[in-house]
């Protein structure tokens, strides 16, 4: 934010517009969730910097070769780490992908477009394996906790009982999976179910979906184009849900998760029960009083603006274009995959989102300073001309606009 924030001091020259770009990052909506550790948080900043990134390589001087690379590398690893933080990262990537690229080299010819596109691939790969042979966590793959939704929402529990049977799956599964569909039912849940409603005895283990993955997924592709009426009410139930319901607006930080029991020798700073009370009031009052800040729907009809718009105020179009389609992509992505509705799923759009109508309005405001004149007064009307003419030469001739 400071980056950007020095990008509209130098353009605009007023300390106040690029103040007010700054404070985006104090906005009631992006404030709630910057401390939160949480994937969807990571992912936004390390987007919202490879657009500093974008932004200040554009600046950069022909001569100075050394940090437009080391900007560039630098954006590249932003980019990997997006892309790796979370599964769905990717049709928010690509966009800003392309941002970097076409800031590095404004015409970039196919080959480049597949050597970029091929060192930032290898860049994803390589650190998604050294990664995992640096940590060795822990298999989850927790991706499977979609295809259980579906198939508990989708299907009656007779239903779930003979999918079960025909994919082969353990009398186990087979019952946990019946249960949750029962439980689901009976408590009225739409979403979430692995964690609402799924049996999963004294402890939860970690890894048993990282076991019966397979069975799972291999449930949901035998059942699901069978029943693809019923599969496409209930995603869409739960993508408007997401757009329209979005809770858990405000995280207090007081929850204790299993890694603090684990490790009680870690020491953890106290609370700020002051502060943290006023950053909840000023949070929720805004929710109360301004609850489109903290819905989906709001910032994709932002994104949906950034996109087709064709021109914006000042220098940024094209990279206000590509903002807008990767919270656009993000937003859309969850068509299929919303698991609940979360506002931090729409994080990484209502950051852009507001640092993008952030620029615009400085931009406005900047070229209405400046007093830019109106396409109408710039050319005199013919009776004004006329009487200039009749008027014939004077002193002050030679200062005429």
């Amino acid at each position: 934010m400071w980056v950007l924030a020095r990008l509209g001091w130098k353009k605009t020259g007023s300390r106040g517009l690029s103040l007010a770009v700054l404070a985006v990052g104090f906005a009631p909506h992006i404030m709630n969730l910057t401390g939160v550790v949480w994937k969807d948080v990571h992912l936004a900043y390390a987007l919202l910097a490879v657009f500093a990134i974008t932004l200040t390589v554009r600046e950069l001087s022909p001569d100075r070769v050394r940090t437009r690379w080391a900007l560039l590398v630098l954006g590249v690893l932003f980019l990997a780490y997006a892309a790796l933080v979370r599964k769905n990262a990717i049709p928010a990537v690509v966009p800003v992908f392309a941002m970097l690229v076409l800031a590095a080299w404004p015409a970039p010819g196919r080959r480049r477009w597949l050597a970029a596109t091929g060192v930032f691939a290898a860049v994803v790969i390589a650190g998604s394996a050294g990664v995992s042979a640096a940590t060795a966590p822990v298999p989850t793959r927790v991706y499977a906790v979609i295809p259980v939704d579906d198939l508990v929402h989708v299907l009656t529990p007779a239903q779930v009982r003979t999918a079960a049977e025909q994919a082969g799956a353990s009398a186990d599964v087979r019952d946990r999976l019946v249960a949750a569909t029962v439980d689901c039912r009976r408590r009225n849940l739409t979403s979430d179910a692995y964690l609402q409603c799924y049996p999963h005895g004294r402890t939860f283990d970690v890894t048993y979906l990282d076991r019966h993955a397979d069975v799972v997924v291999r449930m949901w592709a035998q059942q699901m184009p069978r029943h693809w009426k019923g599969y496409a009410e209930y995603r869409i139930r739960v993508f408007t849900k997401l757009l329209f319901q979005s809770n858990q607006v405000f995280w207090n930080g007081t929850h204790v998760n299993a890694g603090a029991r684990l490790h009680p020798e870690v020491q953890k700073e106290p609370l700020n029960d002051t502060l943290r009370s006023a950053l909840q009031n000023y949070v929720t009052g805004f929710a109360r009083d301004l609850p489109m800040l903290f819905q989906g729907w709001f910032w994709l009809a932002v994104s949906l603006v950034l996109v087709l718009r064709r021109r914006w105020s000042g220098p940024y179009t094209r990279e206000l274009r590509l903002l807008g389609a990767s919270s656009l992509l993000y937003v859309l992505a969850y068509l299929p995959t919303a698991p609940e509705s979360n506002y931090r799923y729409v994080y990484w759009p209502a950051l852009s989102g507001t640092v993008a109508l952030a620029l615009v309005a400085t931009a406005f405001v900047a070229r209405r300073r400046a007093g830019e004149p109106d396409a109408r007064a710039a050319v005199p009307s013919a009776g004004r001309a006329s009487e200039a003419a009749q008027a014939g030469p004077r002193e002050d001739a030679g200062v005429a606009v």
